[in-house]
């Protein structure tokens, strides 16, 4: 259903009497990465629904009729904010008068960690990506759960606090596998500039074929301009992304094999939305190891072995 549609049957359904919280608490989140967070936090208290799945990039989406009903049926809405959701962001300002509504991202994070952009977005946000960053919604999304569902109280807490030690240990991680990488070849190629926050994190240059959004295709000048990076600094593998069609990815390897520069797919990326439920990529934890997994590993690093925090995340999803 047209964005435009789906924002009149949202915003007419507004007069309804403010929800009234009970658990399992009904949250829908806007992505994966937020949904996951409260589900982990929340525990049996919670039941999250995600609006955009595995595949789907949130600069590009428009809400449906079905998503329409769900947040008018949610007792916790939850979305990154920072322009990520783009126009979406003002439908849930105004479910924010009927139903508790939070933009995590602007919540959780403060202003000075933000990467400045000269786009319409004023600022990166693709947050996730640092996860020393991202760890700060942790708060954020407890309070809110805890202010609703009170009898839930210390199990949320004990929830987040577990979970903080696990972001902490994986950050540490990452930057031990980033380390890793010669350092002549720390330079991450990828579909489009969604990146930025873990380069600054984790020690590595990044380059993205677009810009933040994808709402515009990749010109030719862009796609020369990484090829001759790729050729300059003698890159052996670039990434695909798993919400980004990767025919501009093929198209720079095409201009760096015309130019004499051999260069490899290193691997699929998760950035705008993580893996299929029921799979470890599926996780915010399996997202950032799945893609400093397959960075290091391609660019002639080695990922060391998981710290003991992670260990039953590792268990449970047989990478032990």
């Amino acid at each position: 259903m047209p964005y435009r549609l789906a924002l009149t049957l949202g915003l007419s359904l507004l007069a309804v009497a403010p929800v009234q919280a009970q658990t399992p608490l009904s949250v829908v989140a806007t992505i994966g990465m937020i949904g996951d967070i409260a589900q982990t936090v929340g525990g049996d208290c919670v039941a999250v629904q995600t609006m955009m799945g595995p595949g789907i990039d949130p600069h590009l989406y428009q809400a449906t009729a079905r998503d329409v009903q769900t947040l008018n049926r949610a007792g916790l809405i939850l979305y990154s904010g920072y322009g990520l959701e783009g126009q979406l962001g003002d439908v849930f300002a105004r479910y924010s008068e009927r139903v508790p509504t939070l933009a995590v991202a602007e919540a959780g994070i403060a202003q000075e960690d933000l990467i400045a952009t000269d786009d319409a977005y004023g600022v990166d946000p693709h947050l996730w990506m640092d996860v020393s960053l991202w760890a700060q919604t942790v708060p954020a999304i407890a309070d809110q759960l805890t202010a609703l569902i009170p009898d839930c109280g210390p199990a949320i807490a004990a929830n987040a606090e577990a979970y903080q030690s696990q972001l902490a240990a994986l950050h540490g991680w990452a930057t031990e596998a980033i380390t890793s990488i010669p350092e002549g070849q720390r330079i991450l190629v990828t579909a489009h500039d969604a990146f930025a926050y873990y380069g600054r994190a984790y020690g590595i240059d990044v380059a993205g074929i677009q810009g933040i959004s994808t709402q515009s295709e990749a010109a030719i000048a862009d796609i020369r301009q990484t090829a001759d990076l790729i050729v300059e600094r003698n890159v052996p593998a670039i990434f695909v992304e798993s919400t980004i069609n990767p025919r501009t990815i093929q198209a720079v390897i095409e201009a760096a094999r015309q130019a004499g520069q051999e260069v490899e797919i290193g691997g699929e990326l998760y950035s705008d939305a993580m893996g299929d439920a029921g799979t470890a990529g599926g996780t915010y934890i399996g997202m950032i190891h799945s893609n400093t997994t397959a960075i290091s590993g391609a660019l002639g690093g080695t990922p060391p072995t998981l710290p003991d925090e992670l260990s039953d995340w590792a268990q449970q999803w047989s990478l032990n």
